[in-house]
């Protein structure tokens, strides 16, 4: 690998871990907790959360590990015949798919659906029944591929 490309890797793979394990957080406890709450009240939660994670330090583990993870599959399809360049080109595929792409593409618009919506109506009650259910799945996939790109950058080092 390029002298470079070791230490784009292991901030991939620090990346990767943070972010996979604030997803996981929430697809194993924080969301099933806000369902416990009434409708209005787990609405009025989860779009405060979402107000709230647009952080620099957040935004920079979800999207700056993507930016690496563009050079990363540059590096691996210009190194191909170097060690590891497999796994940099899966783990850097799975993580910008399975994260930055999906984050945009379901959870962003069903977080706005969420925020739109009267809490206290009859139809804030359905959209937050939807919602639980399916973006709960999206960040279950989220989840599952930082973990796995995480891994595949390890490997990529080994």
């Amino acid at each position: 690998m390029i002298k470079l490309f070791p230490t784009l890797t292991i901030i991939a793979a620090i990346g990767s871990g943070v972010v996979g394990g604030v997803f996981f957080a929430f697809s194993n406890f924080v969301m099933a907790a806000l369902a416990r709450l009434p409708v209005p009240q787990g609405i009025a939660a989860m779009n405060s959360i979402n107000i709230t994670v647009i952080t620099p330090t957040f935004m920079t583990a979800l999207f700056g590990t993507g930016l690496v993870c563009l050079v990363l599959i540059a590096g691996a399809i210009i190194g191909w015949s170097q060690p590891g360049s497999f796994w940099l080109l899966a783990g850097a595929l799975i993580y910008l798919v399975g994260n930055p792409i999906v984050t945009m593409v379901f959870n962003v618009p069903l977080n706005d659906a969420l925020a739109a919506v009267d809490p206290a109506s009859t139809n804030g009650a359905s959209v937050w029944t939807s919602f639980l259910r399916d973006w709960v799945m999206w960040n279950h996939v989220r989840t599952i591929t930082a973990i796995v790109a995480m891994a595949c950058f390890i490997f990529a080092l080994l």
